[in-house]
């Protein structure tokens, strides 16, 4: 029995297509205590935080995003939306998550773009934004009708019409958070992919390369994220155990 499986390491993870969903939901739930309640006879996924002030869904509707990151008001944060199209892949998504559910996350007013133009991301010549060096991705800000959105568009650098996917996410999102994304998007660590469910479109600029990786890398991916992840949270401290005094009615001599 070989040790080892064939799969694909693909760059960049914007062009990866979606991979599973798990990679995002499965640290949820078990490194930041999120509570699912599923209906069984609905394909949808519903996570709540802790606190019940914010809830990832997961709706498979061919007409609308997939994915709704949702948090609700609080003294000094106007609620806000995030949604993210079917085929992004889970590692942008999870970094978006990542950022949301940690303790110590830097939530200075670090410029969102910051990271794409260290990354030498280009101005927009046709309409406001920053443009990938490759023409895949852009990244803008839009106010209209008194609503701002942060939008990221990922198309197949031919035509709007051959489009990967888009996130879009309310203009009063922190903007650590909107930054976690653009740095996601600049990450250049190439992501695994099963090579039978590769995405047809931006095959143009993506890097693949079919190698064999262990089978306990694989197996054990999510786990190690999970723990990982949990080791962020601090853990509540065990009171020492307390031994029986020689008085103790059930201690016997």
């Amino acid at each position: 029995m070989s040790d080892t499986v064939e799969l694909t390491l693909v760059s960049p993870v914007y062009l990866a297509g979606r991979g599973d969903p798990g990679w995002v939901t499965v640290p949820l739930h078990r490194a930041s205590g999120w509570s699912y309640g599923h209906d069984p006879l609905m394909p949808r996924v519903l996570l709540t935080s802790p606190n019940q002030q914010a809830m990832l869904r997961i709706d498979p509707d061919p007409d609308e995003p997939w994915w709704t990151i949702s948090h609700a008001r609080t003294d000094d944060q106007p609620a806000w939306q995030a949604t993210f199209d079917a085929h992004t892949p889970v590692e942008i998504i999870a970094a978006f998550t990542d950022a949301l559910t940690n303790p110590r996350a830097l939530r200075a007013a670090t410029p969102p773009t910051a990271p794409l133009r260290q990354a030498g991301w280009r101005d927009d010549a046709r309409q406001s934004g920053l443009v990938s060096p490759d023409g895949v991705v852009r990244v803008e800000y839009v106010s209209e009708h008194g609503l701002d959105h942060w939008f990221i568009t990922v198309t197949d650098g031919r035509t709007p019409d051959d489009e990967l996917w888009e996130a879009c996410l309310d203009g009063t999102t922190p903007p650590h958070l909107v930054a976690a994304l653009t740095r996601a998007l600049t990450d250049a660590t190439p992501v695994i992919r099963d090579p039978k469910r590769m995405p047809g479109l931006g095959v143009r600029h993506r890097h693949d390369v079919r190698q064999p990786v262990p089978v306990e890398t694989v197996a054990f991916a999510l786990e190690n994220r999970v723990k990982h992840l949990t080791g962020r949270h601090p853990q509540p401290s065990t009171p020492p155990a307390q031994l029986p005094s020689a008085s103790s009615p059930g201690r016997t001599p």
